[in-house]
């Protein structure tokens, strides 16, 4: 079979009513595209699977999981098995509009973005459960990991394969989707695209997910900007922990020798706890630069991305230099 042009994942959780409507909608949208459709089936526990094997048409590959996985996962599944030159994700629960994709896959193409997000300009969902936390997430997300994007909630994007199949995707990571992008180097923009309210099923998402997003934000700095030198973290908090508590060790040393009483004092239990917090931080940062060289030299991994390698050549008759696409891995 031949390469096509646009992969689309589209991962379904207990959207039996939204499947034909989707399908329709996807199909016509990309009728003048070299396309493929993956939808990912995430345990449902409704007729999803039956409607999908009734309107797929010969381009369309369903998976199925045994059970529910969440989004992450769904999204990760189907992009390994994407084969497109270009991949776009969306939710299948009928909010996001499928006429958008082609219109991202050309500026994609066009402008040679790596990345083109989707932004829910008029975004149809109730205000006070859906848009105020999503919109504190947003400035807290983009304040923190210092990536510039509207709306990180908006699974309509549009990614260059190579991108989207070297991020990474495990737990409930897809709303951080942009940062595992931009640490690759991926270069991104947004876009303004539609948005529909739900007419069919219920929102599996609610308020409950703000301390999930609170937990992989923590590890998303920490991967932004530690996880290739975890002891430049681990072992500055320790030498700190440890100076603190050999300063407090010092001065009631001093105490003692001038006689004074020290036993039995909350300051000398401080000073203890933090030499050997200190010392166990240390440790910590130490074991971690282990784990992580044992991570990328046992699989012969980079801890770089080359973008194209340009390789002049000495003819004359050849006035720009030829252009080496690399396929070398972070």
């Amino acid at each position: 079979m031949n390469q096509p042009l646009l992969s689309v994942v589209i991962t379904v959780y207990n959207e039996e009513e939204n499947i034909k409507p989707l399908l329709e909608a996807t199909y016509a949208a990309l009728s003048e595209i070299d396309y493929e459709v993956i939808l990912i089936e995430d345990g449902s526990t409704d007729g999803t699977v039956k409607e999908v094997k009734k309107y797929a048409n010969d381009r369309t590959r369903l998976i199925i999981f045994n059970r529910n996985y969440g989004q992450t996962t769904a999204l990760a599944a189907g992009i390994d098995s994407a084969v497109g030159t270009y991949i776009a994700t969306m939710d299948g629960d009928l909010q996001n509009d499928p006429t958008d994709i082609p219109t991202m896959l050309q500026k994609a193409i066009d402008e040679e973005w790596d990345v083109v997000a989707g932004r829910r300009a008029k975004r149809k969902d109730g205000f006070v459960l859906r848009k105020i936390p999503s919109k504190i997430a947003n400035w807290v997300i983009r304040n923190t990991t210092k990536v510039y994007l509207n709306d990180y909630g908006c699974t309509l994007r549009v990614y260059k394969a190579e991108i989207a199949q070297n991020m990474g995707l495990y737990g409930e990571l897809h709303r951080f989707i942009p940062v595992l992008a931009k640490q690759q180097g991926a270069k991104m923009t947004e876009v303004d695209v539609k948005h529909h309210p739900r007419i069919h099923g219920t929102s599996k998402y609610g308020l409950s997910r703000t301390f999930k997003v609170l937990a992989d934000l923590i590890l998303m700095l920490f991967f932004q900007k530690y996880f290739q030198r975890p002891i430049h973290l681990f072992g500055g908090l320790g030498l700190i922990s440890f100076f603190l508590g050999s300063l407090i060790s010092l001065y009631l040393l001093i105490l003692k020798i001038m006689g004074e009483d020290i036993w039995g004092r909350p300051i000398m239990i401080l000073g203890f706890i933090l030499i050997l917090g200190g010392i166990q931080m240390i440790t910590t940062g130490i074991i971690a630069e282990i784990i992580v060289r044992t991570y990328f030299e046992s699989q012969n991994k980079k801890t770089y991305t080359i973008r194209s390698i340009y390789q002049g050549l000495q003819s004359s008759k050849v006035e720009s230099p030829q252009v080496i696409p690399s396929t070398e891995e972070k």
